[in-house]
């Protein structure tokens, strides 16, 4: 009897390795990083003497996100 080989194992079977280099990746590290800190900036200090917005509205938006991280508002 003949054995059938047009099963292949899984070792066989290898996904090839991609590197992507660090010049392709900082913009959008540099960008994460600058979009998460305006995030934690008006979740968390966009109140009183640092507001840039006048008025509560972006605190009224940002309030429940406020009290879930732990930033205290009133």
């Amino acid at each position: 009897m003949s054995q059938d080989t047009s099963v292949l194992s899984s070792a066989a079977v290898a996904a090839p390795q991609v590197s992507i280099p660090v010049r392709d990746l900082l913009p959008w590290g540099v960008f994460g990083l600058v979009l998460a800190s305006l995030l934690i900036y008006f979740v968390g200090a966009e109140q009183g003497a640092t507001s840039l917005i006048s008025g509560h509205h972006v605190h009224e938006f940002v309030h429940d996100g406020r009290h879930l991280l732990g930033f205290p508002c009133h």
